[in-house]
């Protein structure tokens, strides 16, 4: 362990320039969301024009994610070592030339190089700018992480409708090549402007926040039992609300809600499809909103409300779901109290463990994400038991409840016993 964080390296900007920091890294995300959330709209293409099995086209997305979720640690180690421009740079060319590689593929083999090719990108990406949110902001954590993560979904929804429109009008190769090189440059670009963080001098967070004064190395976190009881909350939560949220639609076909006509703002369209978009929006919407409350009252406490509700709006789902206003609600309930983990998760980390590691730090945690897909198909397993989905929601809330009574009541304890411990002995050193 290190005393208190110093920086060197680059000359950083004046501490008022940390927003602008913030900015940069919330445009990367966006761009770089589109390796993922864009993704759907290329695979019938894709299909189409090669005869691939959709399961084989899928793989690559698999791949995707457990490339980008698995590396994280590595690239947040090289961010914390080298700085964010030069790991955002790497990330920037590795982002395009996943794309640009999928525009020529004539092959699975090609398709699932893209698909590493392109999660290096995105790992990249993705570990340096939440880990800068991360230093940046030892006052405003959780709203900066959050602010951050939402922005990997803000950037989708802004370029789906494009995407979409070139594969329709020039193919989905040319969508591939140009959005591709694109994204790539402008991250390149913004990230010519990144800077080791240097936050302003004698902000602190709230007194309701336990923080130490101490840097954990990511060896020496990992020996600590603390760690490993935030990784398994974080997995908890994670794998119940992806076993939930990821089967919405078929929960939605098979309460026979998929296809009812909804009116919205003088249109209408499919239930499902009004409810993944509001699902989606309260996903992103969460993020900085649970951050900026867990910054108020508390990692902890926050925790155990919103993984608590969670549980409570999948069972609301379960028991009042088929009617297709209460399905909107409590899809919509789930998402709003799911999606916040990828801002609590990263906000407890730095506070726990410091922020002179907290890029690699806060990478090590995010693979959490990655084991929590691994439990997934467990959702098909408890369907296929009798038939309904029943089971899968008195699993998942039960398992979302847990983690909520586990935060408040067994976490909170021990980081503040390891802290405070931490804390005195940097003191007495």
């Amino acid at each position: 362990m290190s005393s208190s964080y110093s920086n060197t390296g680059a000359v950083a900007p004046k501490p008022a320039n940390r927003w602008f920091q913030l900015v940069l890294g919330i445009l990367c995300m966006g761009l770089v969301a589109n390796l993922q959330y864009a993704w759907t709209l290329f695979v019938n293409p894709i299909q189409a024009k090669n005869g691939w099995t959709l399961s084989a086209i899928q793989l690559s997305f698999s791949i995707f994610i457990l490339v980008e979720t698995w590396l994280v640690p590595v690239e947040g180690w090289l961010v914390d070592k080298f700085g964010p421009r030069f790991v955002v740079l790497i990330g920037s060319v590795f982002a395009a030339s996943g794309w640009v590689i999928d525009s020529y593929a004539t092959s699975l083999t090609e398709l699932y190089v893209a698909a590493v090719v392109a999660g290096i990108g995105a790992g990249c990406v993705y570990g340096t700018c939440v880990g800068n949110a991360l230093k940046w902001f030892p006052d405003k954590r959780g709203l900066a992480a959050g602010l951050t993560a939402a922005g990997f979904g803000a950037g989708a929804a802004v370029t789906v409708i494009p995407i979409g429109n070139m594969i329709a009008t020039a193919g989905y190769q040319q969508a591939f090549l140009w959005f591709g090189i694109g994204q790539g440059i402008l991250i390149f670009i913004m990230a010519l402007f990144m800077v080791r963080p240097n936050p302003p001098a004698g902000v602190r967070a709230s007194p309701r926040v336990v923080t130490t004064k101490v840097d954990y190395t990511t060896g020496q976190m990992i020996k600590t039992p603390e760690f490993w009881l935030i990784y398994v909350i974080f997995v908890a939560v994670a794998a119940g609300g992806l076993m939930v949220t990821a089967q919405i639609g078929p929960i939605a076909k098979n309460y026979g809600l998929d296809k009812i006509p909804m009116a919205f703002f003088g249109a209408t369209v499919p239930l499902l499809t009004l409810t993944l978009s509001i699902d989606n929006l309260a996903n992103g919407f969460t993020r900085p909103l649970c951050g900026f409350i867990s910054d108020r009252l508390g990692r902890e406490n926050t925790m155990f409300f919103v993984f608590l509700g969670e549980g409570l709006a999948m069972l609301g789902l379960m028991q009042y779901g088929h009617d297709p206003l209460a399905f909107m609600t409590f899809a919509a309930l789930i998402f709003l109290f799911w999606g916040e983990i990828f801002s609590i998760f990263p906000s407890i980390c730095a506070d726990t463990y410091g922020i002179k590691f907290a890029a690699g730090n806060a990478g090590t945690l995010y693979t959490a994400k990655g084991t929590a897909s691994l439990l997934v198909p467990l959702a098909s397993v408890l369907y296929a038991g009798n038939g309904n989905w029943d089971n899968v929601f008195i699993v998942a809330a039960c398992i979302s409840i847990a983690a909520a009574f586990l935060a408040k009541f067994v976490l909170a304890p021990m980081r503040r016993r390891l802290i405070e411990k931490s804390n005195s002995t940097s003191v007495a050193g």
